[in-house]
This record gives structure tokens, C-alpha cells and sequence, in this order.
């Protein structure tokens, strides 16, 4: 329902300026803010699919993943509480020889719920925090683990600055993150910021996408962009990594997926706020490592760099 007022009150916008940094962008922002930052956007809902090649081996990565985002106003004026669901199916196809049986690896899925708060303060000002949980894992056992809970908090600061009389608008968020899958004991910091100073162009820096945007008119629009992937998962079947060396302790309690990406973007508007939208490039770091329960790497799977594409369709409120 209130993601219905949203899309009515935004429709009633005319002109791009009205558009490009709409104040309830921030509270899609609590929601995807996932354990590792890998996706900070102005989507309220999303279903997507990645698919990276191996290069040089037989493996593959596909993921199925949809998230969503639930606004609901408090009395407060311009506070929210917004609770958040995501799904995530990986599907990796792990087919290069190894000393160990990979049959348990072909399979991972997670379930994520958060809990987003946010009000404004000052000036052109914004706060927000966020907490949630996530169960991560093969599920080679049949049902959840200790191992497979993944707990993340974060929060951050927002300042929006637009310019009706010129084609000037910007945006800086700073905070702090942290989860238990980064195997640091401290937050990890949150700095991105975002300017549009013309009609057709706009940019981003920051963590975890830094990006150029081109905008042919009101539906069609092209970036190009440096971002983070990855994924994180526990392995309820622990297992020896390196079998054939006595006396090591090799045994593998989680896998992990670390990629810096680069490449071309494309997306195309159904609707004011509905897209279609194309990623495709090659990596720049393609890591997936099998670690340890201190999270210490045990075994490299690969880190050939290789071609990957991303699809999918969202509703945005930007």
C-alpha cells in the first residue's frame, strides 16, 4: 500500500529535476544495504539474475536474486521504519577436478531480514540505521545451523543538496557497516557520493559502485561503472580442503565470493518506475576461496578474471 503512494505521489513529477534525487530514495537505501554493501540503490523492489563463466575451467556462477522494500511512515514528519526482505539462490556449477568430493557446493541459498530506520535533522540532513539477519547457507544437513546466521548493522548520515534554478544537484553519505562475515571486529566504513550537473549526465564515487551516467532522454540510459559482487555462505558439512597432506587442519566452514567488476550498463523505463536493466563486462578481481571457522583462506577455487552479465527488472523511485 504505501509503496503504491510513493509510485502515485512520484508520477505527479514532471520534469527530471523534480525527479533525480527524490527524498524517499533514502529509505530504499536501509534496505539495501546488504552484509557487504553490495547494493546501494533507490529500488523498492527487484528481481534479477547474474551469470559469470569460469574462464579457463569447467565452473560457472548463477545466481537468482529478489528483494523488497516496505516503507511505513510514523507520526514523526519524515521518519520511517522500513522492514526488508531478500532472497538469494546461487547455483554454482563446480566442475573442476579436486581432492575433495564439491557435490555439497553446488548449492547455496539465503534468506535476509532487516529492520531500517531513518528521519531527517537539520539542514538538508538525513539519519538512518539498520540491523538485520540473514541465513546463509548449502543446507547439506536439511535444516539451519548456528553457522548459518549472519548478523550486519549499519548506519550513516545523508545530505542532499538540489538547485532548481540550474542543473546542479549532489549527494554525500558517510557511515559506518558491520558484519560478521568480514572477519574484521570493527564497522568498515560507508563514503559514496553522487552529483548530477547536467540534464544528460550524471556520476557516482564511491563504495560499492563508482559509475558514469549518460541519459539519452526519459527511457533510454547507458553508465559505466566500476562495482563490487560477491556472496558469503556457510558450509554445514565441514570438510578437509587438502586431504592428502597429513596433520593439517585445513577444514572448510564457509565459502566466500569477492569480485570487482567493470563494465557497460544499460537500462530502459517500462514505466516512470519501473525498469529493465543490462549489465555486462569483465572482472577485475574474481576471488572464491573456501575459509576456515576464523574465516582464513584454505583453498583458492579460482581468480581468473572472466565475462559476466546481469539482467533483471525494478521498481525505483528514482
Amino acid at each position: 500500500m504505501y509503496i503504491c503512494s510513493i509510485h502515485g505521489m512520484l508520477r505527479k513529477q514532471k520534469s527530471w529535476k523534480a525527479m533525480r534525487i527524490p527524498r524517499l530514495f533514502l529509505i530504499a537505501l536501509m534496505i539495501t544495504m546488504g552484509p557487504n554493501l553490495l547494493a546501494q540503490s533507490t529500488d523498492l523492489a527487484r528481481v534479477e539474475y547474474t551469470y559469470f563463466p569460469q574462464k579457463n575451467s569447467d565452473n560457472s556462477f548463477r545466481r537468482f536474486r529478489a528483494l523488497a522494500a516496505f516503507p511505513i511512515a510514523l507520526k514523526k514528519e519524515g521518519a520511517y521504519l522500513v522492514p526488508g526482505v531478500e532472497y538469494r539462490n546461487v547455483n554454482f556449477k563446480y566442475n573442476d577436478p579436486e581432492a575433495f568430493e564439491t557435490g555439497n557446493l553446488d548449492r547455496f541459498q539465503s534468506f535476509t531480514g532487516v529492520l531500517g530506520y531513518t528521519f531527517p535533522f537539520g539542514t538538508d540532513w538525513r539519519f538512518g540505521a539498520q540491523a538485520g539477519v540473514k541465513i546463509a547457507s548449502n543446507f547439506s544437513e536439511g535444516y539451519i545451523t548456528n553457522g548459518d546466521l549472519i548478523y550486519t548493522g549499519a548506519f550513516f548520515f545523508v545530505k542532499t543538496k538540489e538547485n532548481e534554478e540550474n542543473d546542479n544537484a549532489w549527494r554525500v553519505i558517510l557511515g559506518l557497516q558491520y558484519s560478521t562475515t568480514t572477519g574484521f571486529p570493527f564497522p568498515l566504513p560507508i563514503v559514496n557520493y553522487y552529483r548530477r550537473w547536467d540534464e544528460k549526465w550524471s556520476y557516482t564515487l564511491g563504495t560499492p559502485k563508482s559509475n558514469l551516467k549518460y541519459y539519452f532522454n526519459d527511457k533510454h540510459e547507458i553508465q559505466a561503472f566500476v562495482t563490487l559482487d560477491g556472496f558469503f555462505a556457510n558450509v554445514q558439512k565441514n570438510f578437509d580442503a587438502t586431504p592428502s597432506n597429513t596433520g593439517n587442519d585445513n577444514i572448510v566452514d564457509n565459502i566466500s565470493m569477492t569480485v570487482v567488476l567493470s563494465g557497460l550498463g544499460y537500462e530502459f523505463s517500462l514505466t516512470d518506475h519501473i525498469k529493465f536493466y543490462f549489465y555486462g563486462g569483465h572482472t577485475l578481481r574474481n576471488d572464491i576461496r573456501l575459509r576456515d571457522r576464523d574465516n582464513q583462506d584454505v583453498y583458492n577455487i579460482n581468480e581468473t578474471n572472466t565475462f559476466y552479465g546481469r539482467s533483471g527488472i525494478k521498481f525505483t523511485i528514482f
